[in-house]
């Protein structure tokens, strides 16, 4: 005989754990006890053993034995469960909860039969929690021997504390077979990853507004995530638009942007948006990035226009799809982010993904959320911190509208266009974009006709 452990060791939620599985991955604790007449040794789950203790927090007294045959019971110990138990790897230790300490037991992989003896449970859950100088209150005995695998037992049952964990036992449905648990978690594999697409487009959808884009709009690059917080549905009305369409667009709002911030009737100004109208390539000073700002500080004719930034509507916060629960013979499989289980996991065959519970559980811990899913939702809220707003230079916003309507490509041309021009109406940014939506929406099958719709607005032609 062999003593691995011996002395005191740690317990939280009054648990402790044999692990031999590969990947070190931790029962849940209705399947650890599923099928079972006794409620302290949970040996359902193959390859693992949940120990129970009296003792909530604190150090219990405990003892591992490895013996070559049976050993004699001692009196000495009031509550005594037997279960079977093989290991799924070389390596079958003594865990503490959270792996916050763990015991080599040097097991053999074959085929034992374990004991579990217990003495002061109900002293030990009385006390709840054992700080420093306080008396030990309960210790316990754990004990193999290899024989053949048989059902599990109760020897001896005297605590209050033991009978309520076997009737907790006893109360569970019956565990599903190793077929039904490898194909539930087969299933649920497949289905996450269906999942997890999923709650990607799903995601994508609700930062685009409720629509999906198309990959020419996904991969546009300029402000058009900004733009988007304005008004999802012109953004997707210009990637529907042609290129017309949008370089009219890009024009119109390059033009009332000009207007707004008071530069309508700068020469230099004029003649850039006559080279957009006439698809000619920007004048002088725009022919450079750094001399439209060196004109618009020194060019005295530049009004100081000022304006209160504008500020994009509040969103509704983002509430992705709960996936439904999977059944499998009076157990439900739920998914780890709603399992509520405080339980740190470790990886493991399927337990990444969640867990086997009765389904009577599962049906008491699920949240109905109204609009959304069966369960519990995780609530995402936008980023931005509201904050009141500051007053901006409109000339210095509408500058680069008239840069970016220049752009090779039409749609991100237009998309940039209309962001600037939003940012140099600022507070007033909702009429530019009726006027804006208005002309899309109404030249979009008429697309000769929008680029005069732009032009009517230009001074000095």
């Amino acid at each position: 005989m062999r003593r691995p452990v011996t002395g005191e060791v740690h317990v939280h939620y009054g648990q402790i754990y044999v692990e031999s599985d590969p990947d070190n991955a931790t029962p849940d604790l209705s399947e650890a006890f599923a099928g079972q007449s006794g409620g302290l040794c949970g040996a359902a789950v193959p390859g693992a053993l949940w120990l129970r203790t009296g003792l909530h927090t604190g150090n219990v007294g405990f003892t591992v034995e490895v013996h070559d045959e049976a050993p004699a019971l001692d009196p000495v110990w009031e509550d005594v469960v037997e279960v079977s138990f093989r290991p799924l790897s070389e390596r079958t230790s003594l865990v503490q909860w959270a792996g916050e300490a763990v015991w080599d037991l040097d097991l053999a992989r074959t085929d034992y039969r374990v004991r579990y003896c217990a003495r002061g449970m109900d002293e030990g859950r009385e006390l709840d929690t054992r700080g420093d100088g306080k008396p030990q209150t309960d210790s316990y005995l754990l004990q193999f021997w290899p024989a053949p695998p048989s059902p599990d037992r109760v020897i001896r049952q005297t605590s209050r504390n033991a009978a309520y964990w076997h009737r907790c036992a006893r109360d569970l449905p019956p565990p599903p077979t190793p077929e039904e648990r490898a194909e539930t978690e087969r299933l649920a594999r497949q289905a996450e990853e269906r999942a997890a697409e999923e709650r990607r487009l799903h995601r994508e959808q609700w930062k685009w507004g409720g629509r999906l884009p198309s990959e020419r709009l996904r991969g546009v690059g300029g402000n058009v995530r900004g733009l988007l917080r304005f008004d999802s549905g012109l953004v997707h009305a210009l990637d529907d638009a042609g290129p017309d369409v949008q370089r009219a667009v890009a024009l119109l709002a390059a033009r009332r942007a000009c207007e707004a911030a008071g530069l309508a009737d700068v020469p230099w100004v004029i003649e850039a948006l006559t080279a957009l109208t006439q698809d000619r390539p920007l004048p002088p000073p725009f022919d450079d990035r750094d001399r439209p700002w060196e004109a618009l500080r020194s060019d005295p004719r530049v009004p100081d226009r000022s304006v209160l930034e504008a500020i994009p509507p509040e969103r509704p916060p983002y509430r992705p799809p709960t996936p439904p629960a999977k059944v499998t013979a009076g157990w439900t499989w739920v998914p780890a982010a709603e399992s509520g289980d405080d339980i740190p996991r470790r990886p493991g065959l399927g337990r990444a993904l969640g867990k086997l519970v009765p389904t009577a559980s599962a049906d008491r811990s699920a949240t109905p959320t109204a609009g959304v899913g069966d369960g519990t939702a995780v609530v995402v809220h936008p980023s931005v911190t509201p904050r009141s707003p500051h007053r901006i230079s409109q000339p210095h916003f509408a500058l680069p509208a008239v840069l970016a309507a220049a752009g090779t490509d039409p749609l991100e041309a237009a998309l940039d266009a209309v962001w600037h021009a939003v940012g140099t109406y600022g507070e007033h940014y909702p009429e530019l974009l009726e006027e804006i939506r208005s002309a899309c929406a109404g030249k979009a099958g008429e697309q000769t006709d929008l680029p005069a719709v732009a032009a009517e607005a230009e001074p000095g032609l």
